[in-house]
Parts: structure tokens; sequence; C-alpha cells
């Protein structure tokens, strides 16, 4: 699932939140960034390789309150949460191979148990809208 509208119907994402089981991927953007705009066909046509996981393209300036107190210095920064335990949030290379292998490695890493500490980054994005 994707919610790839700028600015984020608020309600919509809480009702995908609390209806899905799997990870959500937030990619934190700009609209005035090109490499964004770039990234933004990649990370939804990455979300339809992974229909059990929520992806949400949030713009910081539409949307600042979903990025916590935390501020983005550069682009694409990415979070991978599940409730309210973030497996990765950082800046990445926009190259979407790099994202993809971190999805499994999260996914694998889930199946057997070995669940890193939770990694520094916003909130569940639940508790933040």
């Amino acid at each position: 699932m994707l919610i790839n509208h700028t600015p984020i119907d608020t309600h919509a994402l809480t009702t995908q939140l609390n209806n899905h089981q799997g990870l959500t991927i937030a990619c934190y953007c700009a609209q005035w960034c090109g490499t964004c705009k770039s990234y933004r066909t990649d990370f939804a046509q990455l979300s339809e390789k992974f229909p059990q996981h929520l992806f949400v393209w949030i713009d910081i300036e539409d949307n600042p309150e979903l990025l916590d107190d935390i501020d983005v210095e550069n682009f694409p920064t990415l979070l991978i949460q599940q409730q309210d335990h973030n497996y990765f949030f950082g800046t990445m290379l926009p190259h979407i191979q790099h994202l993809e292998r971190i999805i499994l490695a999260t996914e694998e890493n889930i199946v057997q148990n070995k669940s890193p500490s939770s990694v520094e980054g916003p909130r569940y994005l639940g508790d933040l809208i």
C-alpha cells in the first residue's frame, strides 16, 4: 500500500496504520528536491513489490509533524518502523535497490527473531498525527 499524496490526509494515514500489520516505510523528502522527484517513482514501484507493507511519502514541508522534532538535512531520508520499533532511520543514496535490500534484511531478522534494538528516529507515525 502506498500513501503518495501531499499533503498527507492524516485521517487516511491513521486508518492505514491501524489496519495493517507489516512494516511502515516512510520516505522524507521535499517538493523542491530534484533527487526526491526521481526517487518518488522508484519508491512507488517498490511499494508494489511489498504489498504487505505500508509505504508513505512525506514532504517535510507539508507534514513536518510526521518527522517529530528531528531535523533532516539530506534526502532521501528513510524510516522503517513497526508500531513503536524503528528498524532503520537515516539518509540513503537514491538507489532503490538499497532500500529493497534493507527491507528484505529487516523481514528476515523479524522472522528469525533477530530484531536489533530500536534505532533512534521519529516516534511511531500514528502517535505524531
